[in-house]
């Protein structure tokens, strides 16, 4: 959509509003082969290739077990783990969704954790969990998957190649915070430039500016354009 000056002359550089279009990412990930033991999935790793399945965008990249996102922006990860017992009963088995800030720098933290127990062999069981990252910078900010059990070799995750067992999705939801006060710092200046801030925005346009812009100082360019704009009048 094009912003129209007062005059009735439009303003070509400016064609569309800066504001986030809706899921723009989606991946998902699973092993191929039954893990077993405490340690993080580190290999088997395989992007969902069968029954009509597709992914929108670049898509996740993975090396020995560690995700890179694609793009900064807020993201939805989710991790499904399906196991059984062989050996015996497992008091628990924990699988977790595992991020870092600096690389892994620092190590990995567990972000978000699912829990599930099994009380004899042959049992079959599934955990869940899911975590919301604020992914402001990619080659820092990764993600994995761990898993932990009291019986080490008892509890097996399962993989598949044609089948999601043991797997991962990850949807981007929109962009990061920053990225949205830029957008609208951008979006103020753009109507500032035109003459449609104060004098030509209606109450209600001025009102939604001033309480939707999170960033201050860019509110308070906003009303000190108002200020001057009413002086003159």
């Amino acid at each position: 959509m094009s912003i129209i000056k007062p005059n009735n002359n439009t303003l070509s550089a400016i064609t569309a509003l800066p504001f986030n279009a809706g899921i723009t990412m989606a991946d998902q990930w699973r092993i191929t082969a039954d893990h077993s033991g405490v340690a993080d999935i580190t290999a088997n790793w395989e992007r969902a290739d069968s029954d009509g399945f597709n992914y929108i965008g670049t898509g996740m990249s993975e090396s020995s077990g560690i995700f890179t996102f694609p793009s900064t922006g807020i993201w939805l990860i989710m991790f499904n783990a399906s196991a059984y017992t062989s050996g015996g009963a497992s008091g628990f088995m924990r699988g977790s969704i595992q991020t870092t800030l600096n690389g892994g720098g620092d190590g990995y933290s567990r972000a978000a954790n699912g829990y599930m127990s099994m009380s004899a062999t042959g049992y079959y069981g599934n955990l869940s969990t899911s975590f919301i990252f604020d992914v402001t910078n990619t080659s820092q900010l990764l993600v994995k998957f761990g898993i932990t059990q009291n019986n080490a070799n008892t509890p097996i995750f399962q993989g598949a190649t044609n089948e999601n067992y043991t797997y991962a999705t990850f949807i981007r939801l929109g962009d990061t915070w920053w990225k949205e006060i830029i957008y609208k710092k951008h979006y103020i200046l753009s109507m500032v430039a035109i003459g449609m801030v104060g004098k030509h925005m209606t109450t209600m346009e001025t009102k939604f500016l001033t309480t939707n812009v999170c960033n201050i100082n860019t509110l308070r360019l906003l009303k000190m354009v108002l200020l001057c704009q009413q002086r003159q009048k």
